[in-house]
């Protein structure tokens, strides 16, 4: 006797390239994933992109003291910061060093009306929802994101911006809380033990930070 062939169907002869480029696609996709989401525009700390110009948080913010919401205008009505337009920077370097070789772009884009094209530093990724009102508005100061960038020559990251470091803080919000005056100011210091301060503030301000996932991934 002879065996008899094993007949598959017809219909997974037709899905067969289907599979194969599925199986092809879904490895590359996956490895994309993981170098994206461990690239330094995400979780690295000390990442800090050279920028198309050479603008000094460690004079402005820092020598000069400009508050940083004279620049970055939206912080406390918007989720995402605003990057000051080439007209802000002209509102002070059309009088203060306007010979400046550093001014150069600046001036360019200023009559041009083409933006200048800054690297953004805290790059969380795209499936991250992060409110910058949410978090000023109940007094989280910009220093603990961000760093003393008042002493920083050319702005990094100074924390690892990953999903752990944010369930930590949503956690245990207290140190990272301050009075709504001093949010900007970076070299700020609290007279009271801040445990004992971040326990007031949380109780009167009815902070109760979400750890469910929606909260973030929308």
């Amino acid at each position: 006797m002879t065996a008899k062939r094993l007949q598959l169907p017809g219909w997974l002869d037709r899905i067969r390239p289907l599979a194969a480029v599925l199986l092809l696609v879904a490895p590359l996709y996956a490895v994309g994933m993981i170098y994206y989401a461990g690239s330094p525009r995400t979780t690295d700390v000390g990442y800090s992109p050279r920028q198309p110009v050479e603008y000094s948080h460690l004079l402005h913010a820092g020598e000069l003291g400009l508050d940083c919401r004279f620049c970055h205008t939206t912080v406390e009505t918007a989720a995402f910061v605003a990057v000051p337009s080439t007209a802000v920077c002209m509102n002070c370097h059309a009088r203060i060093a306007p010979e400046s070789e550093k001014l150069l772009a600046v001036q360019k884009s200023f009559s041009s009306g083409d933006p200048i094209r800054w690297v953004k530093v805290h790059d969380l990724p795209d499936y991250v929802y992060f409110d910058h009102r949410a978090h000023v508005g109940r007094g989280v100061g910009c220093v603990s994101c961000h760093g003393r960038v008042d002493t920083m020559e050319q702005v990094m990251q100074v924390e690892r911006l990953s999903m752990a470091w944010c369930l930590e803080c949503h956690r245990n919000p207290e140190p990272h809380l301050r009075p709504k005056q001093f949010i900007t100011t970076m070299d700020w210091i609290s007279n009271e033990p801040p445990a004992v301060l971040g326990r007031r503030l949380r109780q009167q301000n009815n902070i109760q930070p979400s750890t469910d996932c929606s909260t973030c991934h929308r």
